[in-house]
């Protein structure tokens, strides 16, 4: 699916909650290091903290971030991914003394209806390592939070 496929029908209301998926440039696994991994959650942190959204739950795999958050009124949709991207990209490149591309341009979102369980969906994300037989005891897996704990 190309980046503007995933663009058409996109669409940012304010207090909805998202879910998202952003993946690394050419799927490298680049949060297998430790501090890298950390430096995306501290971004997803900064942007709870700056109360642009609140952040339900996230996982984040070797290659990819999930990440399920109810968005501000303060920025869109797309503008949270890009913050999120761009610091921690700028920070990832300066602890690897690395330069290029860290994320894929594009992500995949999702708005969940009122109807749906967040719980369920949070379940989901948090399973991740699980199903990808990285632990076999989430409590095991480092890179994770929900709200619900």
């Amino acid at each position: 699916m190309s980046y503007n496929d995933l663009r058409k029908g996109r669409f940012s209301e304010d207090n909805r909650i998202y879910f998202v998926t952003a993946v690394t440039y050419d799927r490298r696994p680049l949060f297998n290091n430790f501090n890298s991994a950390r430096i995306v959650i501290q971004s997803m942190k900064h942007l709870h903290t700056g109360e642009h959204v609140n952040s339900l739950s996230w996982v984040l795999m070797p290659d990819h971030l999930h990440w399920l958050f109810q968005l501000s009124d303060e920025y869109t949709l797309a503008e949270v991914v890009k913050r999120l991207k761009a610091e921690s990209a700028c920070y990832i490149n300066q602890h690897l003394n690395a330069k290029g591309s860290v994320w894929q341009r594009a992500y995949f979102d999702r708005c969940l209806r009122r109807e749906e369980d967040v719980k369920q969906v949070s379940r989901y994300i948090v399973a991740n390592p699980l199903r990808a037989g990285l632990v076999e005891d989430i409590g095991d897996y480092p890179h994770w939070d929900a709200v619900w704990l």
